[in-house]
């Protein structure tokens, strides 16, 4: 049953918009007249930059707006949107619809996702939650055969593990309310570069070669991404995606009602009740138009805790970041010996490990599940969790705490289920995502994270719709016992929790740095320690961001011993590295953790924006006037 005694915690907005019979008729119309959702009949001759961009820098400098993406040609798509009037709203929605085709492995309009926006004018932070929803048929029992749990793998592929998409009703979301460009306008980008091709690089090549086991299998993914021989593409070749590029010409001329009421939606719950033909078959799903029809996207207000007396804007439930991130810097905040940075580090990979246990055990769809948002921000719960740090790193597995006492109308104490999920590994290597930063001349931001799950999603490309549908009911626990409870247990309609920690940090009412960053369950961490190097190390943004990682989970790998952090082999062999050790830390390699971009916001005016310099091949980062 739901609670909607959540809803009184993270109150909505009106969501009158969703009510209309024709979302087409209420975007405004392009400055030279044109249909609403068509976009100037010349649109594509304004990104003809696309075809050749330049080579893509990690750090720019200068001002009139900003964007940072992991692709140069999404980057410039945002920039010329902004040269073109956009603003930063508008910008980030091109450059997630570029992305949807140069970074297809990682996100698309097959997925959902999470956007913190600042409107400047107004001074009021809101957020976008347009991630996937189970559909209405979709029972927990789904995930078992015969009393046991499915096995993982053939969950990830398969019409099951497919939520109902968000991310076109959030793109549209956000515009009408937020943007000056119609949802039309802003996919010229897009139908661009899926139509006339982009050049192959090394991490399209390494993404697909990961992948080239199930995209083999599955008949639309080796027809789309794979070459006749059954390849990936190969370094410098020239990849175009026309059936991509057709659908986002129907989404611009019709509108959401093509995607969610018409025959792109009905291809997708076709591909999803009847996977594509594949060797051994996928299980199908149970998705239907009324899931699609019934989408709705939620306006939610953000998250907002303070640290070091900077104001931190995250994502709400049922994204888990915006809460954990907030509940590890509450943790950390009477610390004030941050000059030494192995002990501050201890701590901080402490705290993360306390709170990631307070995560999976209350964290859940607000709809569906009471999270004591309260009680788990509370300095009195931080003060309590924070009791049990000391000096050495601790055993075993945290538990999880009592946020209910900490309510104002405090709710019966009552023991955490926390049930085995999915995501039990150190790794997370294959769980990707993108994360895009933007701002404009009029101070508007956006900080935006949005996925398909699963690098490489469900493997199920649409036929002739060029895109691949998410495995992101993944995300929900799966328990062992099909009777456990838990926050975050698969029900009809249900969102599954996320880890994507979109941030906004503000100082006295202005901004200071806008980021996120994709990485699955290390994405809370990846911004955690970013947030840490930046404002208790004092880094310049760009260092901050591009300093070796360790990422904390509460991760058990054996049952019945110590937790271990996964960490890159820079941080391992550091000096930090070798005295956490000493200090009885254990650490899992992984060669990256995360791909972040930021926005550091000068207190001359200037802006700089930031992207990876080496992980996942090197990110982008541009500005209107350099």
């Amino acid at each position: 049953m739901k609670k909607w005694l959540a809803l009184s915690l993270i109150p909505l907005v009106s969501l009158t918009g969703f009510l209309a019979c024709d979302d087409s008729t209420q975007v405004s119309a392009p400055p030279d007249g044109g249909s609403p959702d068509s976009g100037s009949p010349d649109a594509g001759n304004a990104f003809r930059s696309l075809a050749n961009p330049p080579a893509p820098v990690p750090t720019a400098v200068g001002r009139g707006g900003a964007a940072a993406t992991v692709d140069v040609r999404a980057t410039l798509a945002a920039i010329e949107i902004l040269k073109l009037g956009g603003n930063a709203i508008d910008a980030s929605v091109a450059a997630a619809a570029v992305l949807g085709v140069t970074d297809p492995f990682s996100c698309g309009i097959g997925g959902g996702g999470f956007m913190v926006i600042y409107l400047a004018k107004e001074n009021r932070f809101v957020t976008v939650d347009h991630r996937e929803k189970a559909p209405k048929a979709q029972t927990a029992s789904l995930f078992y055969a015969e009393g046991k749990r499915i096995d993982t793998n053939e969950i990830i592929a398969s019409g099951l593990s497919v939520g109902v998409p968000g991310t076109v009703r959030g793109w549209d979301e956000a515009l009408r309310r937020y943007g000056k460009k119609s949802l039309g306008e802003v996919l010229q980008p897009g139908i661009f570069v899926a139509e006339n091709g982009f050049v192959v690089d090394t991490t399209f090549v390494d993404q697909t070669k990961r992948n080239q086991a199930r995209f083999q299998r599955v008949s639309s993914a080796r027809k789309l991404y794979l070459t006749d021989a059954g390849e990936p593409r190969a370094v410098g070749d020239l990849f175009k995606n026309p059936d991509l590029g057709a659908t986002y010409r129907k989404i611009a001329e019709g509108g959401t009602r093509v995607f969610y009421e018409g025959e792109v939606g009905q291809k997708i719950v076709d591909a999803v009740r009847q996977p594509p033909e594949a060797n051994p078959p996928l299980r199908p799903g149970v998705m239907t138009m009324e899931d699609l029809a019934n989408y709705d996207a939620r306006v939610r207000l953000p998250v907002e805790s303070t640290y070091r007396g900077h104001t931190v804007v995250g994502m709400p439930a049922p994204s888990s970041g915006g809460m954990t991130l907030a509940e590890t810097l509450n943790i950390l905040t009477p610390y004030t010996e941050t000059g030494d940075r192995e002990l501050h580090l201890h701590r901080y990979i402490e705290a993360s490990r306390l709170a990631y246990a307070d995560r999976n055990a209350f964290h859940g769809d607000p709809e569906y599940t009471d999270v004591p948002l309260q009680g788990l921000l509370s300095p009195a719960f931080a003060q309590t969790r924070r009791a049990l740090i000391t000096d050495t790193a601790a055993t075993g597995s945290a538990k999880a705490g009592d946020p209910y006492a900490h309510q104002s109308d405090p709710s019966p104490g009552r023991p955490p289920v926390q049930p085995p999920a999915l995501d039990t590994s150190p790794g997370g290597a294959t769980r990707e995502t993108t994360h895009l930063t933007v701002t404009d001349s009029e101070g508007n931001i956006v900080s935006y994270t949005f996925t398909i799950e699963f690098e490489g999603g469900s493997s199920i490309v649409v036929p002739g719709l060029g895109f691949i549908l998410n495995n992101e009911l993944t995300d929900f626990d799966i328990p062992t016992d099909p009777n456990a409870k838990a926050a975050n247990i698969l029900e009809p309609g249900k969102r599954p929790r996320s880890s994507m920690t979109p941030t906004l940090i503000f100082k006295d009412g202005k901004p200071r740095v806008a980021l996120g960053s994709p990485g699955g369950s290390t994405i809370i961490t990846t911004v955690g320690q970013t947030v840490i190097n930046y404002l208790d190390f004092n880094m310049p943004i760009a260092e901050a961001l591009a300093s070796p990682r360790v990422s904390e989970r509460n991760i058990v790998v054996t049952p019945g011993t110590d937790t271990k952090s996964t960490a890159e082999p820079a941080f391992i062999n550091s000096d930090i590295g070798t005295k956490l050790k000493a200090r009885g830390h254990q650490f899992v390699e992984m060669a990256e953790i995360g791909a972040a971009t930021g926005i550091q916001f000068n207190e001359d005016g200037t802006l700089t924006a930031v992207a990876e310099p080496v992980r996942r091949g090197g990110g982008s980062a541009m500005v209107v006037t350099p």
